[in-house]
């Protein structure tokens, strides 16, 4: 590598830092181009030089403080139960918008136009783990559903708890919101207490055996396909028995 490209690396680098310093410190979570230049020091056309504009370092500031969190989800081996997982999960993503709550909400700011990388990535893995389930027949959902009903969930608590932190004061609301939204997307029998039967769990949330029968079987099912498509089936036969899959794993 040049000297030349070394000093790029190390001022991208260092204007990085800065911004990320400085969001973390700031009363309302943004900080100004000039701010950030003068910190770093650095001239204006540095910065948008390697970030292009506000947006653009804003979004490498969030893609920089998730990428440590997210280091710990790819590099750890999956578990037996994919449902301990989700569960860690859920409770790992609120803990770490917590201890960084000005980056939290910066990353879902409507002013964020375009998603940063490390959503996506966020998104990838909860997938992921919810494919897992599915294929141990845990789930009576589509994965790819239940992951926006879990997603949407985790972070709607997480930011109320650290943007409205003088109204959401009871410790138990993001267990207790998990556990409601895991009761509808996981089959009765994992969210039942020890000793409760799958049909007992199914009569205590107000539905019969039947009504998760047919949709955590289909996912279960459609799961097991994705993992080894059938050869007895043309592409476009496969296509349409996902689709129908997916529509009955997301019956209500």
């Amino acid at each position: 590598m040049s000297s030349d490209s070394v000093t790029a690396v190390s001022t991208k680098a260092r204007i990085l830092e800065v911004a990320a310093a400085l969001v973390a410190q700031s009363p309302d979570g943004d900080v100004s181009t000039r701010a950030v230049c003068e910190g770093a020091g650095v001239g204006a056309p540095a910065l948008y030089r390697h970030f292009g504009d506000k947006e653009g370092l804003l979004s490498a500031v969030v893609d920089h403080g998730w990428d440590k969190y997210l280091a710990t989800k790819r590099n750890r081996p999956p578990g037996t139960d994919p449902v301990e997982d989700l569960r860690d999960g859920w409770t790992t993503h609120v803990e770490f918008a917590r201890a960084n709550p000005n980056l939290f909400r910066l990353m879902h700011s409507p002013a964020m136009r375009t998603p940063p990388a490390a959503a996506l990535e966020a998104h990838r893995i909860l997938t992921s783990d919810l494919q897992r389930a599915a294929a141990q027949g845990k789930l009576c959902l589509a994965p790819e559903l239940a992951a926006q009903m879990i997603m949407s969930a985790n972070v709607g608590v997480a930011l109320m708890l650290v943007s409205r932190p003088a109204t959401f004061t009871d410790e138990s609301v993001s267990r207790r919101v998990r556990d409601a939204v895991h009761a509808t997307v996981f089959t009765p029998d994992v969210t039942a207490t020890a000793t409760a039967t799958a049909g007992a769990g199914a009569a205590e949330q107000g539905r019969e055996p039947s009504e998760t029968h047919v949709p955590s079987t289909a996912a279960h099912l459609n799961a097991l396909l994705r993992q080894s498509p059938p050869p007895a089936l043309t592409p476009a036969e496969g296509a349409l028995l996902t689709e129908w899959l997916d529509r009955l794993s997301n019956t209500a």
